[in-house]
């Protein structure tokens, strides 16, 4: 019975190690079927743990514009360093630009088309794991096309108005929204330091008091003790 235990055991080790070696990456795969590029906008909160680092690829064609903000919204463990190192690299592997702090922004238009990838390393924070809200994705600012060199179609003067105000329109909804997306960074991370703040006050308050209930007990203790007097007998009298 113990061997099958132990055997079981082994086996359950090796899945989990497996699983927790395993990296993200673009997919590629055969040259028979497409490659899947995935969604032009993320947003999404993610734990680094202490000394580690979490990549993502994003698919951007040539001549986009790509955005990358983060915000560290708590550190989990001894140690309370917030900050962060955050990179950006070309589908060649070359570096774009880097940010190490609390909170960063990463912005540049796309050179070229391929797989840009973004990296975040919690290298100062030895002892704690990070929360970090991510937002990233790329835009166009002309209109979208299959990028296979199709012609587009003649249009007359009051529809290419019409599709101008609505890339206006769209465009300026797009910025809203990243602003909104800023705006719930802070409003988690607020909330996350209200709440560390809350404790922190609520035991220190509390140590403190028990430290005052103490020493007033010590100091009624040794005060009672300077009016102790023995009782005398016959046989036992203070002496002079």
């Amino acid at each position: 019975m113990f061997p099958l235990l132990f055997g079981a055991g082994l086996v359950v080790l090796n899945l989990v190690t497996s699983a927790r070696s395993q990296k993200t990456g673009p997919l590629s795969g055969s040259s028979d079927q497409p490659l899947f590029r995935g969604a032009d906008q993320h947003d999404f909160a993610i734990m680094i743990p202490p000394g580690g680092t979490e990549c993502f690829w994003q698919f951007a064609h040539q001549t986009g514009y790509f955005y990358f903000s983060y915000e560290v919204q708590r550190t989990v463990g001894m140690s309370h360093d917030r900050h962060v190192a955050a990179t950006a690299h070309t589908p060649q592997g070359f570096l774009i630009d880097t940010s190490k702090n609390v909170r960063g922004q990463i912005n540049f238009s796309t050179q070229e088309t391929g797989f840009y990838q973004l990296c975040l390393k919690n290298q100062q924070n030895r002892f704690g794991s990070v929360q970090v809200y991510l937002n990233f994705g790329v835009f166009y600012e002309g209109p979208e096309t299959d990028h296979k060199e199709s012609e587009r179609k003649q249009l007359n003067d009051t529809l290419d108005a019409i599709e101008e105000s609505t890339r206006k329109v769209q465009r300026n909804i797009f910025h809203m929204w990243r602003y909104y997306n800023f705006a719930r960074m802070r409003k988690t991370a607020d909330f996350f330091l209200l709440q560390s703040n809350y404790n922190y006050v609520n035991w220190w308050s509390t140590a403190q008091s028990l430290v005052i209930v103490l020493s007033g007990i010590l100091q009624l203790y040794f005060l009672k003790r300077l009016f102790n007097i023995p009782t005398t007998t016959d046989t036992k009298k203070p002496r002079c």
